[in-house]
């Protein structure tokens, strides 16, 4: 399936951002923010900073022995348990990707 993303975030005449009206300046500011500093050297310096010295990047790998025998091959488990901030905080951050619709 191939999705057509225009500027804004439509896809057709669907998708973007629903939020109350009076929302609308500040998320503006904070996207035109997130575009200045997404190339900056200094800011992805420090959030990759943070990722390995605060929240645990990258997760470990646990080698889960007595699974891996009972499946005969060697199973490994991703220790998301173990980041700092827990992992669908870190995980659902975008800083690390650039927005398909901006």
């Amino acid at each position: 399936m191939k999705y057509n993303v225009d500027q804004k975030g439509y896809y057709g005449e669907f998708g973007g951002a629903f939020i109350p009206e009076m929302m609308y300046p500040n998320i503006e500011e904070l996207r035109e923010n997130y575009l200045e500093i997404l190339e900056d050297k200094s800011f992805q310096a420090e959030f990759h900073y943070l990722l390995e010295n605060y929240a645990g990047r990258p997760s470990p790998l646990y080698f889960a022995k007595r699974l891996s025998v009972f499946h005969e091959t060697r199973v490994y488990l991703k220790r998301e348990d173990l980041n700092h901030t827990g992992a669908h905080k870190i995980n659902n951050s975008r800083f690390f990707m650039k927005p398909a619709f901006i």
